[in-house]
């Protein structure tokens, strides 16, 4: 004798409705799963792709992941000279928001240290890496860019010359790759009226000062462009990426890099770690805090539709006692269909899950090891939910069946 086959032969919409219904919670419970593992890659995935050994940034600073972080954009050369440095390449990052065939794109631009790095490394799925200098990007394909499409960032216009596939951010905005130089020029750019004021108030600064009135040309130079101007720096960038030379110990040159007093080092395992441990830390415990309440859903209401399906049973249960059933054969019935209503609901979660999970905005991903623990997790939800039905299965008395 089986329950579960006994409801389906009498009673199969309510059976097939209770089914799906614990499905589609499973799956939610999956796809949250998933949400977190997919929130986790997404913010390490370009820290991994850059595979650095070390990150050079601002002194006492997390990284440009975390905070902000500016130093010195010869702070390259400096690097590349110490001892077991196989080279070193400026890193830029930050995010950028237009409206772009009257839909808005917002996308996170990472500088690439032309000419020594072009992006040959990058997943290019169609297209080519970076091979001039100024006006050309390679964009990840959740950006909706074609190759040959023309962006304009800042006062340029940017040719898509390749396309990447799931390289996004860590706050799920797919990535942009241009030239360190041009990724400067985006970042920097200011409307004409702003830099008239900013060339305004250069030329009143230096008028208040001893310099300015002993030398009044430098007041006319103070007008002019930045570039010209001795007394300043080029950009600053967001950080240095060091490469070591095969079998140097990291900690030997970041050693020699800590006595820098302008700068703070970390290797590329500490720099995911705080990444993680910042501004993805609130989301996964939340996540995960929403996952776990779901679960404890899903053992109530498993446990009170096992409970109002055994109830119905009753007269046959008592039966069963009469004519001399054991209890362990009784709480065996009540177990197989509560496993049998369990494997449906999990194959449906499973197969809804491949459906479904793609066209979400974020990537859901889902292991291997996910769907081990969601699977033991439903052969628990199925022995305590069926725990109520079973103590009222036990406690039947036989003469209920004169009923």
């Amino acid at each position: 004798m089986n329950l579960a086959i006994r409801d389906i032969r009498h009673k199969l919409g309510r059976f097939a409705l209770t089914a799906v219904g614990l499905g589609l919670l499973l799956l939610i419970v999956m796809g949250m799963g998933g949400i977190l593992k997919g929130i986790e890659d997404d913010a390490t995935l370009l820290i991994d792709a850059l595979d650095a050994d070390l990150w050079v940034v601002q002194r006492d600073t997390r990284g440009p992941f975390a905070e902000l972080s500016r130093v010195s954009a010869t702070l390259e050369d400096r690097v590349r000279s110490v001892p077991g440095v196989a080279g070193s390449r400026r890193f830029v990052t930050h995010t950028v928001q237009r409206v772009h065939n009257e839909q808005p794109l917002r996308a996170m631009l990472v500088g690439l240290a032309w000419p020594d790095d072009r992006g040959d490394w990058l997943p290019i799925v169609e297209g080519r890496s970076l091979s001039q200098a100024h006006y050309e990007l390679v964009a990840d394909r959740s950006l909706n860019l074609g190759v040959g499409e023309t962006l304009r960032l800042g006062k340029d216009e940017y040719t898509v010359v390749g396309i990447v596939n799931e390289l996004v951010g860590s706050g799920g905005d797919g990535l942009a790759f241009v030239t360190i130089a041009d990724a400067q020029a985006i970042q920097l750019d200011a409307v004409g009226e702003a830099t008239r004021l900013e060339r305004s108030s250069r030329r009143q600064r230096g008028a208040r000062q001893d310099l300015g009135q002993t030398q009044p040309g430098l007041l006319e130079r103070a007008e002019g462009p930045a570039s010209l101007n001795p007394a300043l720096g080029p950009p600053p960038v967001s950080a240095v990426l060091v490469n070591l030379s095969p079998g140097v110990d990291p900690e030997f040159v970041r050693s020699s890099l800590m006595g820098w007093p302008d700068i703070s080092v970390y290797t590329g395992a500490e720099q995911r770690n705080l990444l993680l441990k910042g501004p993805v830390d609130r989301a996964r415990r939340q996540i995960g805090l929403f996952r776990g309440l779901l679960v404890v859903i899903s053992a109530i209401l498993m446990a009170l539709i096992l409970y109002t399906l055994t109830l119905e049973k009753i007269h046959d249960i008592a039966l069963l006692k009469l004519m001399g059933a054991k209890n362990s054969m009784i709480l065996g019935l009540v177990l197989q269909e509560s496993f049998f209503l369990g494997a449906i609901a999990y194959g449906i979660a499973y197969f809804l899950g491949d459906l479904v999970f793609p066209f979400f905005p974020r990537r859901v991903i889902v292991t291997n090891d996910m769907l081990i623990w969601l699977a033991l997790a439903v052969v628990a939800l199925c022995i305590a939910g069926s725990s109520l039905g079973i103590w009222k299965a036990i406690n039947v008395e036989p003469n209920e069946v004169l009923a």
